[in-house]
């Protein structure tokens, strides 16, 4: 990873900090979110994983009236940081705990590899 890449990552890392603070306050279910990126590539690279407790707390969360909370927070970051995405939507992944213990005996690093 090149010195502006990192730099980037760690901007990144504290902005995306600030959006799983409030969506753990805000958000039932919320556990943690990360990202991905291949920076060869960025930002049409980067991709966000919102991550919930369980598959239940997920499907509320997507049906419900505030299912673009986590867009928007996420958006509200990306701004200061000028990170400009078409469809910023196509960014945001969501999954849950239970399907990672499921399907990948709780190993993220595998699920999300």
């Amino acid at each position: 990873m090149r010195k502006t890449d990192r730099k980037i990552d760690n901007e990144l890392r504290l902005k995306l900090t600030e959006v799983c603070e409030q969506a753990l306050k805000d958000i039932t279910g919320f556990q943690w979110l990360t990202h991905l990126v291949n920076y060869e590539d960025f930002p049409n690279s980067l991709m966000v994983v919102c991550v919930f407790d369980t598959n239940e707390n997920l499907k509320n969360y997507l049906q419900s009236d505030d299912s673009q909370a986590l867009i928007s927070l996420i958006q509200a970051e990306f701004k200061t940081m000028d990170i400009k995405l078409k469809r910023l939507g196509d960014h945001i992944a969501y999954d849950s705990e239970e399907n990672c213990n499921q399907y990948h005996n709780g190993n993220w690093a595998l699920r999300l590899g």
